[in-house]
Formats: C-alpha cells, sequence, structure tokens
C-alpha cells in the first residue's frame, strides 16, 4: 500500500485496542539500517563460534526469563492464547540454543578426500557468513517462526535486519530490544516496520540474503524485488497439509492429533492439518471421534479459550468462502460452519469433492476436510494432488515410515502431528508453491554460509598437471592411470 503516513498501530485482533504503535520505515531508512548492519557484521563475525555462542546463550537466558512477558505481547497483537505463546517461544529457545552449540561443527572448517589425482593438497570446505541477513516474518507464529532464520542467521555470523509482520510489530521489537541488551556494542540485530513497502525496500537494500515466511502470493513478490539484485531467497510460503489414517491406525491418538493439527492457533498453522484421509475400514469410528473433541474447542480471549480470533481480518472471508462452496456442492459441516467478525468456529468438513476450494487452496483456519479412501494407495494419490509440498501426518502401527516416505512434502510426523518443527536438527520447508529453502538444522544453518572451498599442497606432486611444462610423458602416464582407475568394465 502508498501511505504518506510515518506511524501505523498494531491493533488487539480480539478487542481493536491499539497495542503500540510503530515507524513507517521509508526506503531510506531501511538503507540506513542495513548500512549499519554491514559494520556490525564485521564486528560480530570476527567473534568467532564461541564468542557468538557465548552472546547467544546470554540471549537464550534473557528470552527464558522473560518468556511470560514476550509472550503478553504475542497474546495482544495475535489474539492467541498465552500458552499457545508460551508454546511457539519455548520452542524458539530450545532453537537458539541448538543453533548457537552446533554451529562450529556444522560451518568450521572440514576436511576432505582429495583423491588420486590430488593426493598431494590437503582439501578443507567451510562456511563462512554472508554478511547482513534480511528476514521477512510472519504473524502467525510472531516468535517462533522468524527465529527459525534469526537465530541460525546470527549463528552463522551475519548481523540481521528484521522486518515482521504489520500485524506484530511489537514482537520484533521486543526481541531486537533484548538482544541488543546482550550485544550493546554494534547493530547486529535490528527492526524496520511497517508494511509491505518497507519489506519490499530491505529486498532491494542489497542485503547479501533474504529469509522470508509468508504466502506464495508475496513470495513472488518477494522474488521479483530481490532478482532485481540478484538477491538470494529462502521463502517459505504455506500448506496445505494432509493427514492419513490407516485401518490399524490408533483413533484415539489420530482423532486427538487431527483436532489439535487443525486448530489450534485458530488453524493459523502453514504446517496446519487441513485435510484428512481415512481408510474406509475406519472412517465412521474416527469421524465420530473427531467430531467428539472439535466440539470442546471453544473461540476466545478469555484465559480459558482453546484458540483466539482469526489475526488477519481479510482471512475471514477466505475461510467463509471455503466453507460456503463446500456446502453448495454437496459438503456437510458436522462441527461448525459458521464465521463471525472476529472468530471462526472448528469446523469438520466431509463429502467435499477434491476440486472445492476448500481442498485445493490454503485456508489458514480452523477448519478440515475429511474424506474416506479404499486404501492407503488412494489416501497418498489424494494427498499428494497439490500445488504445495511442505508437511504432513501419517497415523499407522505397521506402515508408518513406508507412507511417510511416500508423502510428496519437505516433512511428515509419523502418529503424531507437527513434531518435526519442534525437533532442532531436523530441516523444515517444502517445495512447490509451499517455497525452497530450509530452516532449522544443518541445513538451515548452511543457508546462512556461502561455502569456502580451500586446497593446500602439502608436497610436490609427482605427476603435476597444473603446469605448462607437462609434457607428454607425463600426459601419457596420467591416461594410464586414469584407465586403472575408472576404465575397468564392471
Amino acid at each position: 500500500m502508498t501511505t504518506t503516513q510515518t506511524k501505523f498501530d498494531s491493533l488487539n485482533p480480539a478487542t481493536d485496542e491499539v497495542v503500540g504503535s510503530h515507524p513507517i520505515h521509508t526506503a531510506e531508512e531501511v538503507q540506513a539500517v542495513v548500512e549499519r548492519a554491514r559494520a556490525a557484521a564485521a564486528w560480530w563475525a570476527d567473534l568467532g563460534f564461541a564468542g557468538r555462542a557465548e552472546r547467544l546463550q546470554r540471549w537464550k537466558g534473557v528470552l527464558t526469563r522473560r518468556a511470560a512477558q514476550l509472550a503478553g505481547v504475542v497474546h495482544a497483537e495475535t489474539g492467541k492464547p498465552h500458552a499457545d505463546a508460551m508454546l511457539e517461544i519455548i520452542l524458539a529457545i530450545d532453537h537458539t540454543d541448538w543453533a548457537s552449540k552446533h554451529a562450529r561443527k556444522v560451518l568450521g572448517p572440514q576436511r576432505r578426500w582429495s583423491g588420486l589425482l590430488m593426493a598431494n593438497q590437503a582439501s578443507t570446505v567451510e562456511y563462512q557468513p554472508l554478511g547482513v541477513v534480511g528476514v521477512i516474518g510472519p504473524w502467525n507464529y510472531p516468535v517462533f517462526t522468524p527465529m527459525g532464520s534469526v537465530a541460525y542467521a546470527l549463528a552463522a555470523g551475519n548481523a540481521v535486519v528484521f522486518k515482521p509482520s504489520e500485524y506484530t510489530p511489537g514482537v520484533g521489537r521486543w526481541l531486537a530490544d533484548s538482544f541488543a541488551e546482550i550485544v550493546p556494542e554494534h547493530p547486529v540485530f535490528q527492526v524496520v516496520t511497517g508494511y509491505g513497502e518497507t519489506g519490499a525496500a530491505l529486498c532491494r537494500s542489497g542485503v547479501a540474503k533474504i529469509a522470508f515466511t509468508g504466502s506464495p502470493g508475496t513470495g513472488k513478490k518477494i522474488m521479483a524485488a530481490c532478482a532485481e539484485t540478484l538477491t538470494p531467497v529462502l521463502i517459505e510460503a504455506g500448506g496445505k497439509d494432509a493427514l492419513i489414517v490407516d485401518a490399524d491406525a490408533d483413533l484415539d491418538l489420530a482423532a486427538d492429533g487431527a483436532v489439535w493439527g487443525g486448530f489450534s492457533n485458530a488453524g493459523q498453522t502453514c504446517t496446519g492439518i487441513e485435510r484428512v484421509y481415512v481408510h474406509e475400514q475406519v472412517y465412521d469410528a474416527f469421524v465420530a471421534k473427531v467430531v467428539e473433541k472439535a466440539k470442546t474447542v471453544r473461540p476466545g480471549f478469555d484465559a480459558d479459550a482453546n484458540i483466539g480470533p482469526i489475526t488477519m481480518p481479510s482471512q475471514l472471508d477466505i475461510i467463509r468462502r471455503h466453507i460456503a462452496d463446500a456446502v453448495s456442492r454437496g459438503g456437510r459441516a458436522l462441527v461448525g460452519g459458521e464465521v463471525g467478525d472476529r472468530y471462526v468456529q472448528p469446523t469438520v468438513l466431509v463429502d467435499v469433492p477434491e476440486d472445492s476450494s476448500a481442498v485445493r487452496e490454503e485456508t489458514f483456519g480452523p477448519t478440515m476436510t475429511i474424506a474416506k479412501v479404499r486404501d492407503m494407495d488412494e489416501a497418498i494419490a489424494k494427498a499428494n494432488d497439490t500445488t504445495y509440498g511442505l508437511g504432513g501426518s501419517v497415523f499407522s502401527k505397521k506402515r508408518g515410515m513406508e507412507l511417510a516416505r511416500r508423502l510428496r512434502s519437505g516433512m511428515v510426523a509419523v502418529n503424531s502431528v507437527i513434531s518435526f518443527a519442534g525437533v532442532p536438527s531436523l530441516p523444515f520447508g517444502g517445495s512447490g508453491d509451499s517455497g525452497f529453502g530450509r530452516i532449522h538444522g544443518p541445513e538451515g544453518l548452511r543457508e546462512f554460509g556461502k561455502p569456502k572451498a580451500i586446497t593446500r599442497q602439502r608436497f610436490r606432486a609427482p605427476l603435476t598437471l597444473t603446469t605448462f611444462a607437462r609434457g607428454p610423458k607425463v600426459d601419457a602416464q596420467v591416461a594410464k592411470l586414469i584407465t586403472l582407475l575408472h576404465g575397468r568394465r564392471r
């Protein structure tokens, strides 16, 4: 949006109360922030792995001791229950701890075999910091999701400029301010706030890389802006995750997983369960259990509510459209189906055509479709029939791992839901409309470093290839050696 405003308010989505006021950073201001970050990045990189780990461990301590305070900011800006806010903060703390402790092992110098032709060379590879990394974060998990980039980029030796969602700027500000208490010397971790124009300015500012989480549509705009300066991007752009229930599944466990995976955080989860495919032998029993559990999930803003409001008001129209389309085409809402001005009742839909918007498009609300399948081959085929490829779940006692490998997604949980997100050593990301690149784990650390290959001659080789003094005799010897090594018939 184009605006002449210099500030904007963040609002509580449950009450419209003003939570805070924040600046709308202009392109010039974003550029100045990035320039300050470049100098800070050099200082931060020079601290080395041990120095950075010590600071990140101290920051982790601050996050832990003040978690309740941060959860209050998350609760106020997103409307999610305080307990859910605490959960995402706890996971972010664990990831920060892992990244700081494993950065040296993953990114530090590693010896590589030089091969017989180059046996006189000592070969190593290491990952050097990129410099300044730009992170553009979402509103649905305003701590956990961006910290999967922020903490890993910092551990890798980069400075970070973070643009939080305009719906949760206070959370981003809180994170940067708490980090500055531990690292007061230089602006290693800074925040810029505003709308899409501020994010676009960050893309064009000359940062070394952009890590973005959001929708596929916005992801394409991010890529287009970054293309102007050949800035590489890492994108996580949502999903339409499926849960598969085999005939031998623990139905109580599967139903509980489906309800929590589909309705927690009011369904505003990129790896949330939006589609369920159940073996016909257990379909009726499973649906009955899901319906029973779903009826107990209550939206609200009070302390006893299970889920909060829809944080982004425009999402209500999408949820309303998906439910209406499903019902108009023969689908039935066994629970819910009501979309209010702020809240959506948890909704369980059955008999929904596979080509409906409720099945094809990301709903990002507390709804799920449940479909009956003849066997797991049909379940896999339907689960994979999507442009997304982020996560998924399988409930099966005997075939869980087999079915998990057949799902076309970056991550799968067997006999649980979304558990992969809580394991710091596992990469997080997808393919197709879900984006590309990975955060978390060794792969996430490497996303924020540039590989540097180095060879060091240990002794003079008997057969020197890289010289104009190489004669026919050497060429013949090399040809004979290559034939011995690689010319055998197998």
